[in-house]
């Protein structure tokens, strides 16, 4: 039963931001973003000095320079965040081998069986939470239940450094006097959505039947109907496997040519090929993104039968798409890059790649 589960989600709290004042102590206590500082910056993460103006990632660096006028911006240093990762997950692996990586600062952990014996599932995330202090001089916060879904929120619930428990008798009533904003995988424009509709707590998402969210929400309306009512399934899954590896660049001034757009386009490639060369996971289906200066986002893919184990062809088909977008009504601010269904190409060792488009 899914009330016999024991689950604890691990976040850790600000985490580039908060390695980079561990690593600087002159940026303690200071508001501090990872990320660009030119106009054409973005901020990758915050701190929470930074964050009590309003700063948050995913904002323009101009727009949280305004907010915050003594924001220090450092550059960021993936290889010490992946670093780090590597440490707190050793940690994980230590209490069961059921660890479901989220991005490089959060997992899941199933530890209804674990490799400790242990019964309580929150004396485990005490003592991982502290491990990880002793280990990176980092703060992680963690949530406990009997799913996913509210084991995200809990630890969400008392950010930073926080332990939040929902225990299985309190999962109804804890969801129903949630804003719907809250609940994670209900972003701004699902929220404004539900707030037209007169939705605004899970409480009133729990009212609505579940045709009347499909018929709104597509299929994303059965998981809001099963999350209202505190019900999520889904397994900790340590295989997950990536959807999509991508690369992408905000440039520093406007594309207006093709010419400037392919060897935009250049660099993304070799990000994206580079992976794909190192795991030996290859996809089926490239896409192009392109933003224009207005912030109009244009998409083409394309996809084959088997996946595309030749970097030409990659190549081939991305400038294909590119192409197939001109002429453009304005100049390009951003360009991406993705492949994704990607496979193990492994049981495709001699075969002849076969493509459809």
């Amino acid at each position: 039963m899914e009330a016999n589960r024991k689950i604890i989600h691990v976040d850790m709290d600000a985490f580039f931001a908060s390695v980079e004042q561990r690593d600087f102590p002159e940026l303690r206590g200071k508001p501090v973003a990872v990320g660009g500082s030119g106009d054409r910056g973005v901020v990758a993460a915050a701190s929470y000095e930074a964050r009590r103006y309003g700063v948050r990632s995913a904002m323009a660096s101009k727009v949280a320079r305004r907010k915050c006028p003594s924001l220090i911006f450092v550059k960021h240093r993936f290889d010490v965040y992946k670093q780090v990762s590597s440490q707190i997950r050793a940690i994980f692996a230590e209490y069961t081998p059921l660890v479901e990586p989220l991005s490089l600062d959060e997992a899941y952990l199933d530890v209804t069986e674990n490799l400790r014996g242990l019964k309580s599932a929150t004396l485990m995330a005490q003592e991982i939470k502290e491990r990880i202090w002793q280990t990176t001089r980092l703060t992680a916060s963690a949530g406990v239940s009997y799913n996913k879904f509210l084991a995200k929120l809990a630890s969400d619930h008392r950010k930073p450094n926080g332990l939040f428990v929902i225990k299985p008798h309190e999962g109804l009533d804890f969801v129903a006097a949630l804003p719907v904003e809250r609940f994670h995988g209900v972003g701004r424009v699902t929220a404004e959505k539900m707030h037209r509709l007169g939705i605004q707590t899970g409480l009133d998402l729990r009212q609505q039947t579940e045709a009347f969210l499909r018929q709104h929400f597509g299929k994303s309306g059965g998981h809001y109907y099963r999350i209202a009512r505190a019900e999520d399934q889904r397994p900790v899954e340590p295989d997950r496997i990536r959807k999509s590896v991508g690369s992408e660049n905000t440039f520093g001034q406007d594309l207006d040519t093709l010419a400037e757009m392919q060897g935009g386009l250049a660099p993304l490639m070799d990000d994206v090929w580079r992976w794909c060369d190192r795991t030996q996971v290859f996809g089926r289906t490239v896409t192009v993104k392109i933003k224009l200066n207005d912030f109009q986002i244009l998409t083409r893919s394309r996809s084959a039968l088997l996946p595309i184990r030749e970097r030409a062809f990659f190549e081939k088909v991305a400038y294909e798409l590119l192409e197939e977008n001109f002429p453009l009504p304005r100049p390009v601010r951003l360009l991406g890059v993705s492949l994704s269904n990607l496979e193990d190409t492994h049981p495709y060792e001699g075969k002849q790649l076969t493509l459809s488009f």
